[in-house]
């Protein structure tokens, strides 16, 4: 009975991790370097400024995944999974929490032969506060996956919804980095 049971309970532990979101990150975080060309399936949606793509596969979990590219000179791209909208504060509260501990400590790798840790730190989300957000920073840090930001988001939408987001994504330069200036005549 003993064995049974520790086999079953066993099985049991490892059966959230099997099924979560975890293994999907990895693999769109091993297709940044290219852009995430090799997950692009049909275009969803297009205008002048942007495009967005199906994700060409079904990401554990999500409500729904797609990828947008960016009309402008450089090219910028991002990937997003909607893993959660409800009117309860609290179930999106559970879902952002579940998420970060599959994310946080995830072991990635985008293509340089080099693993690489999701560090993140979280803080509660208040409901008051209507948005709450960790961004993992890749460590050890790299010139490679500077850019890249892997983010969980939870946010209100009016009139009474909340959404849970996974986010991988380019990210120009830091909040505090000053962009480029030119003097005009």
């Amino acid at each position: 009975l003993f064995a049974f049971t520790s086999q079953f309970s066993e099985a049991q532990l490892k059966l959230p991790l099997a099924n979560g979101v975890a293994p999907d990150v990895k693999k769109v975080v091993g297709d940044y370097p290219n852009r995430f060309i090799n997950l692009m399936g049909e275009v969803k949606s297009a205008n002048a400024q942007w495009t967005d793509y199906e994700c060409n596969f079904r990401v554990s979990g999500a409500e729904e995944a797609f990828i947008t590219r960016y009309t402008a000179k450089k090219e910028v791209c991002s990937w997003e999974a909607v893993m959660l909208t409800t009117e309860s504060f609290e179930k999106a509260r559970q879902k952002y929490h579940a998420l970060f501990n599959q994310l946080n400590n995830l072991s990635v790798s985008f293509g340089d032969g080099h693993s690489y840790k999701l560090k993140g730190n979280y803080e509660t989300p208040q409901e008051q506060l209507k948005f709450s957000s960790v961004l993992f920073t890749i460590n050890p840090g790299t010139e490679a996956g500077k850019k890249l930001k892997v983010e969980i988001a939870l946010q209100f939408f009016a009139p009474m919804e909340w959404k849970v987001k996974v986010l991988v994504y380019d990210r120009e330069r830091e909040d505090d980095e000053r962009g480029e200036t030119r003097e005009t005549d």
